[in-house]
């Protein structure tokens, strides 16, 4: 529910009474993962998505019940064989919805609020909930924060409610959202519970190098991602805020004096595109930025500049397996252009890189359509890897 933690902030200030459907688990192709949300309100309003549209008649009803009856319910939804237009996933995945009613009387409203104001301002926390398990239990939620305290529980189970707690702080320090199943009191065995964490952390980070008028389009392509986005240039007269108004911030510095001061806030989210081509930038730079543990690192230039490049990075000590690790040049074939062509084509090869993906044509093949992503790679909420 936090993919939509903005609105249902305004919502929780505003005094309203709403039900939030969340997707609690997934199999085959689903359209979603596990943390995307609907919400409906009083009035009937609506925000949010479950299914792509497959479904989402059947829970806007599921959730306009649950603010009559203020009853939790767990649904699953799946593809019929015998009626493609019943209700259910056409795409043939099967998914579990959890449906939270958050009235004025509800138990947990207070904790939802609070999970929803914290990740609606960015900061850090860990919201769980049951999603299986005693009737009397199912839905109520503990929010974590980094520092391992919480708010809320699970009705006076003390060991529940520690154990939880750990489990949704490991996930968070991940950046991970996700199920976890555990002892339904609180051990590490005996009749299990199952708990849905979902876990709000900050944008990642994308870093443009070069003020440049591909920097601008990536800019945008970088926003449209969820990332936050930095460009930076040693040239003050090209990097300007009026230049580049997508931009959460213009840095006006030598590329590998910047990437010094915030290499220690960068993560394994984060992703930077070198698009200057010039050896007097990109060789220091490039050297630092291939020993950091980033999640892409991608140079623009032709294929004369990638060698010549890389001749000069191996001057300066970087080794191959470090090398291996730069995209070069930067972004997936589509034959792009124009400046907003070649931004798309790289956010595609970000996007292949942080899913898994191949960047090949879907038409005619037999790979996955939805990836989880390669091993150790990690999501922001709303997102499972």
């Amino acid at each position: 529910m936090l993919d939509i933690a903005e609105e249902l902030d305004r919502w929780v200030r505003q005094g309203r009474d709403f039900a939030v459907a969340t997707v609690v688990a997934t199999s085959g192709s689903s359209p979603r993962q596990p943390g995307a949300a609907l919400a409906v309100d009083s009035d009937g309003t609506a925000i949010g998505s479950v299914s792509g549209g497959c479904v989402e008649g059947a829970v806007y009803e599921l959730c306009r019940q649950a603010l009559t009856d203020g009853a939790c319910v767990v649904e699953s939804f799946g593809y019929s064989d015998e009626d493609a237009f019943a209700v259910g996933l056409t795409c043939g995945g099967v998914i579990d919805i959890l449906v939270t009613p958050v009235r004025g009387d509800s138990q947990d409203r207070t904790v939802l609020a609070a999970a929803c104001a914290a990740a609606a301002l960015g900061r850090t926390a860990a919201l769980a909930r049951i999603t299986e398990g005693p009737p009397e239990l199912v839905g109520r939620a503990v929010l974590v924060h980094p520092d391992g305290t919480h708010e809320g529980g699970f009705g006076g189970h003390v060991e529940l409610d520690r154990t939880a707690a750990g489990e949704a702080r490991a996930m968070l320090d991940g950046g991970r959202t996700g199920s976890v199943v555990i002892g339904a009191d609180g051990s590490r065995c005996g009749r299990p519970l199952t708990l849905l964490v979902e876990s709000s952390v900050p944008p990642p980070r994308m870093i443009v190098f070069g003020a440049i008028d591909f920097a601008s389009a990536l800019a945008r392509v970088g926003k449209f991602l969820g990332y936050r986005v930095t460009v930076c240039d040693a040239r003050p007269v090209f990097a300007t805020r009026a230049r580049f108004p997508e931009a959460d911030e213009v840095v006006v510095d030598w590329p590998h004096r910047y990437l010094d001061s915030v290499a220690g806030s960068l993560d394994g989210r984060t992703v930077l595109c070198v698009l200057t081509h010039d050896a007097k930038f990109d060789v220091p730079l490039l050297a630092a930025a291939l020993r950091l543990p980033l999640a892409y690192v991608g140079a623009m230039g032709s294929r004369r500049t990638h060698l010549d490049r890389n001749e000069r990075l191996r001057e300066v000590g970087v080794t191959e397996m470090e090398l291996a690790r730069l995209r070069s040049p930067i972004g997936l074939d589509l034959g792009a252009r124009t400046p907003e062509e070649t931004a798309l084509s790289i956010g595609a090869e970000i996007v292949a890189a942080r899913r898994g993906g191949t960047g090949a044509s879907l038409t005619g093949a037999h790979t996955p359509i939805h990836h989880d992503g390669p091993p150790g790679t990690v999501g922001r909420i709303g997102e499972v890897a």
